[in-house]
């Protein structure tokens, strides 16, 4: 198994030598149909409106076929060192289940037996907290859990939370209230502080190291303000074994992760779990990686057009590399995703975000876009102008589903509001790849703008573990493709040394001398 360059490929060349194709003479009805993929959790991927013509879906094959792709998907789930900057294995994937059936070996234990070990103790603890085996220090009942994280440590959970809150709700499953404090800027926690009762609120606080400075920061300022409760009996870690928060009698309990997980693809390992499985319910949890397990399992295979987040990542890439196109925009027509953009921020441009190869060397062509994105119908009254009339042609990847979650409605002037929705979208696709000829400048609407479109019937818990799973397998197949290191993140790490040397003499309207003395 070779890792090269993309521009060393014979298939890249020929891709950017291949004629370039229009979307308004490749969108019609028999595409649409014929540009389906099954991405896992009743999910379908759908490429209609992007400009690849059967000849383009050849080299883009050809492409995935010479990088060996598949094959180095399959080197992670084999618990291969994939990530050469800290020559560490990657196992996101293995904490929603071994997808070769083969065991992964690491730090003098199975590490599939390992995970699975956290998710049973995820499953008692929760359960025991929910039914009122567990409670606070008071004696009263938990009705309410508070995450106590940053960056992958609370982006995916609370996207994840906020994702299903709303499908609980109108399920028979017992639904705990969410709360999540991530910025060391104090106004978060407080903000959070005044919302909770102390006497029936657990806290989740998550930091590999146990000691992650913003978050021990925000846990002493949280811990500082529980009065009339034991804070030991309120609060449970996530953490590394070997961590401080281990074996701290500050916490009820604590819950592992290791060093083989990023933290932006933490979301289904403890770190997503915890505060899942206590709010949501356990089974919803699990419902949560058997989707992106799914999700796994249809991106081993080497048939593009049958493996969504292969053909997602390799279409992104042909836009991106030969296109030029230098950002993507993630529009999902479901409130309930409002922070999932906020998510697939982290994970595309903190993975993806690479000026040198896997080896160290300078790359002379571009990588990762820039990643944004509001749900519909509020993100068309706001930025789809530029979108649609901008000199920039931005790819866009729409999310959608047919039933909303609330299963309330109403029908105005003929229609309900989720037809409406869906109506907004299908036309917005339209939009974006037909245009419109105006004889007012201001008017006209080029059209060409390439998007996809991810659907299903609803967000289950299934749709939504393998919709997070398509887009992580879509960053690490692109990371490939780039041939990056996208499992480490070394571009966060300057400004955190920065900020140590300052910290001492930057004191609130302080900060242009701290800025000034850094010049020094």
């Amino acid at each position: 198994m070779e890792f090269n360059n993309l521009d060393t490929l014979k298939a890249y060349q020929e891709l950017s030598n291949s004629a370039k194709c229009s979307v308004k003479s490749l969108l019609s009805k028999e595409r649409i149909e014929k540009c389906n993929i099954a991405a896992g959790g009743t999910l379908t991927y759908n490429y209609a409106a992007m400009p690849v013509s059967d000849e383009q879906v050849e080299l883009l094959q050809a492409l995935a076929d010479e990088d060996q792709l598949v094959e180095k998907y399959k080197a992670i789930l084999s618990g291969e060192v994939m990530n050469p900057g800290e020559k560490r294995l990657v196992l996101h994937q293995l904490t929603r289940g071994n997808c070769l059936d083969k065991p992964v070996y690491a730090d003098g234990e199975e590490k599939g037996d390992f995970y699975k070990t956290q998710l049973e103790r995820i499953k008692d603890f929760s359960e025991k907290v929910r039914n009122g085996v567990i409670k606070g220090s008071t004696g009263k009942a938990f009705d309410t859990v508070c995450q106590i994280g940053i960056g992958g440590s609370d982006l995916g959970p609370r996207a994840l939370y906020l994702a299903l809150a709303e499908y609980i709700n109108n399920s028979p499953v017992k639904h705990l209230n969410a709360k999540f404090i991530s910025n060391v800027d104090p106004d978060d926690a407080a903000s959070v502080i005044r919302t909770i009762n102390p006497e029936t609120t657990l806290f989740v606080l998550v930091s590999k190291s146990g000691t992650t400075l913003e978050t021990l920061t925000n846990q002493m300022l949280v811990t500082s303000s529980l009065k009339g409760v034991d804070p030991a009996k309120h609060l449970v870690a996530v953490t590394s074994k070997t961590s401080p928060l281990a074996s701290s009698k500050d916490v009820l309990d604590a819950f592992f992760i290791d060093d083989y997980i990023g933290g932006r693809y933490s979301s289904t390992s403890a770190v997503g779990g915890v505060i899942l499985s206590l709010a949501l319910g356990f089974e919803t949890f699990e419902e949560i990686l058997k989707g992106a397990h799914e999700a796994d399992m249809n991106a081993l295979e080497t048939d593009i057009t049958k493996n969504a987040a292969l053909m997602d990542a390799l279409i992104g890439a042909y836009l991106r590399n030969v296109y030029n196109y230098p950002s993507t925009a993630i529009l999902p027509y479901s409130q309930a995703l409002s922070r999932f953009p906020a998510h697939l921020q982290q994970l595309d441009m903190e993975s993806n975000g690479k000026h040198v190869n896997r080896f160290g060397e300078k790359l002379n062509y571009v990588t990762g876009p820039v990643i944004f994105g509001e749900p519909g119908t509020n993100g068309q009254h706001s930025f789809y102008q530029l979108l649609h009339q901008g000199t920039d042609i931005v790819p866009l990847q729409f999310i959608g589903f047919k039933e909303n979650q609330a299963g309330r409605d109403i029908v105005i002037e003929g229609s309900t509001s989720q037809v409406k929705l869906n109506a907004n979208l299908a036309a917005q696709i339209v939009a974006f790849a037909l245009g419109k000829d105006d004889e007012n400048p201001n008017k006209e609407f080029d059209g060409e703008r390439p998007s996809s479109l991810i659907y299903a019937n609803k967000l289950t818990p299934a749709a939504l573990g393998a919709l997070l799973a398509h887009f992580e397998n879509k960053v690490m197949f692109q990371g490939f493709i780039w041939n990056l290191n996208s499992f480490d993140q070394e571009g966060v790490q300057l400004g955190k040394v920065l900020a140590k040397k300052v910290l001492n003499g930057c004191q609130g309207d302080e900060i242009l001398k701290a800025y000034a003395d850094l010049l020094i």
